[in-house]
């Protein structure tokens, strides 16, 4: 039963590029036609329980399944599996749209409001249980400049990664419009790598926050080592904590921290964010984002790799900011950079499998690859991109036009 139903599935899903499914009796059955840049892939069930449990929950279930070696790639890779069945049904593809039924809509906005409460008490677990498995991993695969877990900028496809990463930390430091003396808040700084950047290429002060333990260790070292530790304050504490203190700031950037928040606390992050912000002050808010409206984690995600974290659609976002009073100056769509960040940084793990299982374990490299081969898949083909978002609080903070962006940006990319 499991594997007529599996079967009638993928005929309909995989039409352009090939997939062979091979079962433990060692028959097989084959979907799909090669097609050009779609790829050719093999996969094999070593069990009989593999194709049921992804019936059950197809993304967790095929996660597990691959984890724990019920499914094998044996033809192309993870990458090349999950960039199959993803695209050939990409979220932008054309075709006549229909209304959601009532009942969906309800289910959809209860069940993301649930799952992605996130009071402080809970923040600081979540957090740890990505980010404090040991700095030595992301050293693998992150660029070795500014160790920056978030999408790179790609003004041209022959960088690389460390080329990249240092085009998206001046594409931003030219948002923040920077100016002598300032002060800039950076929440959740990971390794310091955009603090670093700031303290080195402006003459201003700057208070990374994060709660990561093993972030901040780290960040402090490679302040001192870069000699930039004067500048620089790097502190455990939660950004609504910071806010109840009464810190302002000229200048606040963050990062790929937004994720981590919660639908129901945005309101929270953005008023101590707008209670933070100098009158005259400027915000850069850099996010993974969904092109379409609010929707849900799956459940790998959740399980395994962020819990806790919510996906913001741009709706959502703006319409809590709005309420702070805090105007959008600037909205930009990164559609295709992170999918390009993402596939570095796999063919950096890949390159480093033997270091990754000495770490921890053959499992949890299969479970690192899924994800990064996951979400690679939702950035190219799925609904998933990146914003940054220019916030101010006056009108006047600014230049009248845009101008100042591109120019000091090639400033900045000329000086390195």
């Amino acid at each position: 039963m499991a594997k007529r139903i599996l079967d009638r599935f993928l005929s309909r899903v995989v039409a352009c590029g090939a997939l062979e499914v091979v079962r433990p009796d060692g028959s097989s059955t084959h979907f799909g036609s090669r097609a050009e840049g779609f790829p050719d892939v093999q996969i094999r069930f070593t069990t009989d329980t593999a194709e049921r449990r992804i019936l059950m929950d197809p993304r967790l279930g095929a996660a597990e399944a691959f984890m724990d070696g019920e499914l094998v790639v044996e033809r192309g890779d993870v990458m090349d599996l999950l960039a199959l069945i993803r695209g050939n049904a990409p979220w932008d593809r054309n075709g006549r749209l229909q209304p959601a039924s009532p009942i969906r809509r309800i289910r959809n906005t209860l069940a993301h409001r649930l799952e992605s409460f996130n009071q402080s008490r809970k923040s600081k677990s979540n957090v740890a249980h990505h980010y404090d498995i040991g700095n030595d991993l992301y050293r693998l695969f992150l660029d070795t400049d500014h160790l920056q877990y978030s999408c790179a900028y790609w003004p041209s496809l022959d960088l690389s990664l460390e080329q990249a990463q240092e085009a998206k930390l001046a594409h931003i430091a030219a948002k923040l419009a920077l100016q002598r003396g300032q002060r800039v808040l950076d929440i959740g700084c990971g390794w310091g790598g955009m603090a670093i950047y700031l303290a080195r290429n402006f003459d201003v002060i700057v208070h990374g926050i994060t709660l990561s333990e093993e972030q901040l260790a780290l960040a402090r070292e490679r302040a001192t080592a870069a000699g930039v530790a004067h500048r620089i304050t790097f502190e455990l504490v939660d950004y609504r904590d910071l806010a109840a203190s009464g810190a302002n700031y000229d200048r606040i950037v963050s990062v790929g921290m937004f994720e981590h928040v919660g639908q129901p606390q945005f309101e929270a992050f953005f008023r101590a964010c707008a209670n933070m912000l100098a009158a005259d002050g400027v915000m850069l808010l850099h996010t993974i984002g969904r092109m379409g409206g609010p929707g849900l984690t799956d459940a790998f995600t959740r399980k395994y790799i962020f819990p806790g974290g919510y996906i913001p659609a741009l709706s959502e976002t703006l319409a809590s900011s709005e309420k702070m009073r805090l105007i959008a100056a600037d909205v930009e769509n990164l559609r295709l950079h992170y999918a390009y960040t993402l596939r570095e940084w796999y063919k950096r793990c890949v390159a480093h499998r033997d270091e990754i299982i000495a770490m921890f374990d053959e499992r949890f490299y299969r479970m690192w690859t899924f994800y990064l081969a996951g979400a690679t898949a939702a950035f190219e083909s799925g609904g998933m991109c990146n914003y940054q978002i220019q916030y101010i609080r006056s009108r006047h903070a600014l230049p009248l036009t845009r101008d100042y962006l591109v120019d000091a940006e090639r400033t900045l990319l000329k000086a390195k």
